[in-house]
């Protein structure tokens, strides 16, 4: 310092200081909130979740779609501005049965644009992101596919049935505060931000945004199983070592009682019973031999998406583009048939470049070779 006047090196000095101050009032560690095991199960739930999702989605776009390994990290509620910079697509959710919380589906407005274009049949090269009434329902229905089919997953990760309300999906601008009434009240978030990549046209990020006192009840309850099971097998395991009466107290019991006199009964002749001896047969492995030679005999495998009747005017309607609904419900799972008899169910998968399908029931062996007779 000179003359009582700051140097322009002290200046930039405390400027430094300052930003630093502010930034470290606003930085959030995610392991103040999460440990290392919550953050990983949060990952997990998402790459599970979300895996499926990535299959209903290529499915509807018929495009090659995948979703990455998520980036877990705590959101401030008056930091969203900065999480969310460009104008995006909010896609809220609430669950109905199985939790109690919400579930915020954000992604770019220019990649729901893009996603809305396919499903109405265009070809997703397009330069204007803005999105009309239609494609808005295109982008809901896409949402609602993909967050029916995590749904379904989580029923499978945390064993019992879960269920969503119907989308409802806001356009989102924060630094306008358009949309913002979409975010759950609460002042810290879970952000789950994902990769997601659609064939040529997408290479961009999908982010799930969940109240965090809600993530940590996932957690816990993953974690925590509830002790239904645990109290059940305690019950019988206390009523299976509880004492039976011996013998001889029941036979004291017996004895106790008063004796009544009998009624004389005549003598009956008494033979021992006698048996036939009978040869074993070898039945099993009889038929073991038999279906030994069958094991090379060629199957048609039909894995069946659902469906549907429509009249002979509607058939003639159809053109490329068309949709056309079918008999099952979003994030059901599709039959599978060995020579048109359904022996198994699946959800469809995608292996590299190609569907495919991960069996989630399945008949006896002995079923299925009754269906195959």
């Amino acid at each position: 310092m000179s003359n009582g006047m700051l140097s322009q090196d002290e200046i930039d000095a405390l400027l430094k200081g300052s930003d630093s101050s502010d930034r470290e009032d606003y930085t959030i560690d995610t392991e103040d909130y999460l440990d290392v095991m919550e953050k990983d199960a949060i990952g997990e739930i998402g790459n599970i979740s979300f895996g499926s999702s990535a299959t209903a989605l290529s499915t509807l776009l018929h495009q090659k779609v995948e979703i990455t390994t998520p980036t877990v990290s705590v959101v401030q509620r008056q930091r969203l501005s900065d999480e969310f910079p460009h104008p995006y697509v909010a896609i809220e959710v609430n669950y109905t049965e199985g939790f109690i919380g919400s579930n915020l589906l954000v992604i770019k407005q220019s990649d729901a644009a893009i996603i809305a274009d396919l499903m109405i049949g265009g070809n997703g090269e397009i330069t204007d992101s803005s999105l009309d009434e239609i494609m808005i329902s295109a982008v809901q229905e896409a949402m609602n596919q993909m967050m029916g089919s995590a749904a379904t997953s989580m029923s499978t990760i945390f064993n019992k049935k879960v269920d969503i309300s119907p989308p409802s999906i806001e356009l989102l601008d924060v630094k306008e505060g358009e949309g913002t009434e979409a975010f759950p009240k609460d002042d810290l978030f879970l952000k789950v931000a994902f990769r997601l990549k659609i064939g040529s046209l997408i290479d961009s990020e999908i982010m799930q945004l969940l109240p965090l006192q809600f993530a940590k009840d996932l957690v816990d309850e993953l974690m925590n199983p509830k002790q239904q099971a645990a109290t059940i097998e305690a019950v019988k395991e206390e009523i299976r070592n509880e004492p039976a009466p011996s013998y001889s107290e029941t036979q004291h019991s017996y004895a106790s009682q008063p004796v009544q006199k009998r009624a004389e009964r005549p003598s009956v002749d008494v033979k021992p019973a006698e048996f036939s001896s009978f040869e074993p047969v070898l039945t099993y492995q009889n038929e073991m031999k038999n279906l030994d030679m069958l094991l090379d005999i060629p199957l048609q495998v039909t894995v069946e998406l659902g469906r549907t009747k429509r009249s002979v005017k509607e058939i003639l309607e159809l053109s490329s583009g068309s949709i056309i609904e079918l008999d099952k419900l979003a994030g059901e799972p599709v039959d599978i048939l060995i020579n048109n008899k359904i022996v198994a169910q699946g959800e469809v998968v995608v292996i590299e470049e190609n569907f495919g399908v991960r069996v989630t029931d399945i008949l006896s062996q002995s079923e299925r070779l009754n269906k195959l007779k």
